[in-house]
């Protein structure tokens, strides 16, 4: 199977500033994200970034780097750029992996990718892990995803979904043992020509409203699959307090 890389980088964070350069075990992080899409399988990784300094680093180490505009308003605009000026195919599949996941494993990479490869009706393909604990259902920062039968989300929501009505009715301390809830994964698979439409759709009040592009997708019709993670996935950095965490896992 064939498939792209594209890692966007941004320097500018609000709460950890150059943030793909941090040192992670005597590299910088994004070096980490890197060697991980490699070890994926992907027939080429392109870090994708707006600023010079995480380009000239990516370049040492031997990445192919897209040079971007700083303007873009989500991720998937980048992502469309960067198809664009690499001229890459309409059918081809291209996987979107965040540039601070270091702990990202391949085989998943890989499996978002094979998701949407397997499934032609979708645009898209990403992937869920169950929820066992009721803290992160009932978090907002944790999105949801519900399924149909054939693995394509239904919806997407930072509110606790599906609602359990006998069971959250007594309590909410604790899951049923019944429970079918899914976390969802921030980790996408798109067919390149989807991507160059889905920049050209109208933003919907689904989206705004839960700040879930992905509901964008939905909205106007498309599906998209959702395969259940063959493993767990590593700790994300989006706080100092993360970046000591995956420091310490990767001594």
């Amino acid at each position: 199977m064939k498939f792209t890389v594209v890692i966007p980088a941004r320097h500018g964070s609000s709460r950890l500033p150059g943030k793909p350069l941090l040192d992670i075990a005597g590299k910088p992080m994004i070096q980490h994200v890197h060697q991980r899409a490699l070890d994926s399988g992907a027939r080429q990784v392109i870090i994708a970034t707006d600023d010079r300094r995480i380009a000239e680093v990516a370049q040492q180490f031997g990445a192919m780097v897209c040079m971007t505009s700083a303007d873009h308003p989500t991720g998937t605009d980048r992502l469309a750029e960067v198809i664009e000026t690499m001229k890459i195919d309409e059918d081809s599949i291209v996987v979107n992996l965040q540039g601070d996941e270091p702990l990202m494993p391949a085989a998943l990479i890989h499996q978002v990718a094979e998701g949407l490869q397997h499934h032609p009706q979708a645009s898209v393909a990403t992937l869920c892990v169950q929820i066992h604990e009721a803290a992160e259902l009932f978090d907002p920062h944790a999105v949801k995803v519900v399924m149909d039968k054939d693995g394509y989300a239904l919806y997407f929501s930072r509110a606790a979904m599906p609602w359990d009505r006998d069971a959250f009715s007594v309590s909410t301390d604790s899951l049923p043992q019944r429970s079918e809830h899914y976390r969802h994964l921030g980790l996408y698979a798109y067919r390149a020509g989807f991507v160059r439409q889905y920049v050209h759709l109208a933003r919907c009040a689904l989206e705004e409203m839960e700040s879930l592009e992905q509901l964008r997708v939905l909205w106007h019709g498309y599906r998209i699959h959702v395969g259940i993670a063959r493993e767990r996935p590593g700790h994300g950095v989006d706080t100092a307090s993360d970046l000591e965490r995956v420091r310490q896992l990767m001594q």
